[in-house]
């Protein structure tokens, strides 16, 4: 249970609320019921990445059914006590087999309002699993005006590309760009065999390319491996990431690990090896992760983001994988305790400034960049 002070079960109108009276292992039960359930959303990658101390947990019931989940990370700031309630793609609120419900939405945002930006003074930051292609998109985001939400303009929103995951695997295939197909078509002639699986023991197979490819390509990354390796041994089996390695004569080649919760699978970490990079086993895996998707159930397969800008080699690689472009609601906040709001504000001001003197002063004095010293 978390650490937090549970408080105590209230009534809104039909619905029940209780907030931090939940055990971990009623959690992820409870977590299965949901489409819109996803990595960010379970226990595990709470405790994990946030740390137990920080996590809360509401349960939106209507008599004796679960209607909606949202798990949170509260950071209080030193003295003033003031501080922030931060929901990653949340709440989880549509059943699986069912459809949106903007009332269900509506009372577990009211509940959220209530119990973090009210009852505990705490700036509430929401970031909905919700793109705007989607039909609920107009209703959510009416709702989050209506709590007085604003949107945070400042922050970009997701972007990725999904598939659909609905049509038979023939069509499916059918939708790849001509090229991605050709170069599919060459892997499952390159002799590779695809293990899978989510044992400790292929994801550090994954992690031995993976630190191959990042000394071969050196660039910053905020991703850590290792926290998806403490990640994975935590969650229950029916969550644990998917994890795929391609070998060519027991030699691993290419890496992928996929999130398989809830009704969208999310691509969240790959990895080449330098031999693999002429195996073309990167699209044999992805062309694999689709099928096992599907065969589990997802209905879309989320390619963990796209920038074409900054990144325009991965999404070129994303963009012949047949899928749509989406673009997430945003981000949005509400406080209903002034000192809460400007004290997180300066708090994150004065880390942005901290993170972008760090990195002027790495870039002075990396190797690259010092002053050549005559000898």
């Amino acid at each position: 249970m978390s650490s937090i002070s549970p408080s105590a079960t209230s009534e809104t109108n039909s619905f029940t609320v209780s907030v931090d009276q939940i055990s971990e292992a009623e959690w992820n039960r409870s977590l299965q019921g949901f489409a819109d359930a996803n990595i960010y959303q379970t226990w595990a990658y709470g405790a994990v990445s946030w740390g137990e101390s920080q996590l809360s947990h509401l349960v939106l019931k209507r008599g004796a059914e679960t209607v909606a989940l949202a798990q949170l990370r509260v950071i209080r700031l030193p003295i003033i006590g003031r501080g922030i309630a931060y929901l990653r793609w949340g709440p989880v609120c549509q059943a699986v087999n069912g459809k949106f419900d903007e009332s269900i939405f509506c009372a577990v945002m009211s509940a959220l309002v209530k119990e973090y930006a009210r009852r505990r003074r705490l700036l509430l930051r929401v970031i909905p699993q919700v793109f705007q292609q989607e039909a609920p998109s107009s209703a959510v985001a009416s709702a989050l005006r209506g709590f007085e939400f604003t949107a945070d303009a400042d922050v970009a929103a997701y972007r990725t590309s999904r598939v659909d995951l609905s049509p038979a695997p023939e069509l499916i295939r059918k939708r790849l760009d001509q090229k991605w197909r050709n170069q599919l078509n060459g892997a499952e002639r390159n002799d590779l065999h695809i293990a899978e699986g989510t044992s400790e023991e292929l994801y550090h197979e994954f992690l031995a390319l993976y630190h191959e490819m990042m000394a071969r390509k050196q660039f910053e990354t905020t991703v850590d491996v290792n926290e998806f390796l403490r990640i994975q041994q935590r969650l229950p089996e029916n969550q644990k990431m998917l994890i795929m390695i391609s070998r060519k004569a027991g030699v691993p080649m290419t890496g992928l690990v996929a999130s398989t919760v809830g009704a969208t699978g999310i691509y969240l970490l790959g990895a080449t090896s330098n031999e693999g990079m002429k195996s073309k086993g990167s699209y044999l895996l992805q062309w694999t992760m689709m099928q096992r998707l599907k065969e589990r159930g997802c209905l879309w397969y989320d390619l963990g983001g796209i920038n074409p800008e900054g990144n325009p080699g991965v999404y070129h690689f994303k963009q012949g994988m047949g899928g749509e472009e989406v673009q997430g609601l945003g981000r949005y906040s509400v406080a209903k305790d002034i000192l809460s709001a400007v004290s997180v504000k300066s708090a994150e001001r004065a880390k942005s400034l901290g993170v972008i003197l760090r990195k002027r002063w790495s870039r002075r004095s990396s190797p690259e960049t010092a002053p050549q010293v005559s000898r």
